[in-house]
């Protein structure tokens, strides 16, 4: 048996030009993660994935130096989030997109679920990436871990939900909800073995207390 334990990107730019990378407080909560999960008792695998957008990468950063380990992660393209702003552009051209966002974080993850579930159902013309491929990678991605040992991956919200969501056998519609509930730097586990893969944590934030939660529990 092994465990699998998948991080979310820290505090990304949500607003900017730019959101592929962490905001001040992104920086500030993985570190905090990494010294969290030091004191947690973990130890740093020998195998460690990010996925390609930098958020992956500077999330991985901020913990290794809060934990104190040197490493080079690998990469693997099975951890990228979908690309919803794309995403979102061809569902908006499709003219069923319920409202415009404006800015409003409210009314963009209102959108973002529509556009999932029809993205889903095929309801999209031509998406930057079917559904059916984008599960595939992520699935590709769950099996470069069963390898004996365990394995640390940062990835993204979408990615990390549908992970979730194979290993639970759930229906896909449950992939956005899990995604909407999920915390910046949230930890995930999955205990990997011959019979299968099994959910064992979800959406945990060692790194955040009754102290610190005002400014470190954060959702995008």
């Amino acid at each position: 048996m092994a465990l699998l334990t998948v991080i979310r990107h820290a505090q990304a730019s949500f607003g900017a030009a730019n959101y592929d990378k962490l905001s001040p407080l992104g920086h500030r909560q993985s570190v905090a993660l990494g010294r969290a999960l030091k004191e947690q008792g973990a130890v740093w695998p020998k195998r460690v994935f990010i996925g390609e957008q930098v958020r992956h990468r500077e999330t991985f950063d901020g913990v290794a130096e809060g934990f104190g380990a040197t490493a080079e992660p690998l990469v693997h393209p099975g951890l990228n989030e979908f690309d919803f702003k794309a995403l979102l552009e061809a569902h908006e051209k499709s003219e069923a997109i319920p409202e415009k966002t404006t800015g409003d974080r409210a009314a963009h993850f209102r959108q973002l679920k529509a556009t999932v579930l029809a993205w889903q159902a095929d309801e999209i013309d031509n998406p930057p990436e079917t559904f059916a491929a984008f599960v595939a990678r992520v699935q590709d991605a769950m099996d470069a871990a069963k390898r004996e040992g365990d394995v640390w991956m940062f990835s993204s919200g979408g990615a990390i939900s549908q992970m979730i969501r194979l290993a639970l056998g759930a229906p896909a519609d449950q992939q956005i909800l899990l995604q909407l509930q999920m915390k910046n730097c949230a930890v995930t586990r999955f205990v990997m073995g011959r019979g299968g893969t099994y959910l064992h944590g979800f959406n945990e934030t060692p790194h955040v207390d009754a102290t610190t939660a005002d400014e470190m529990l954060t959702y995008s």
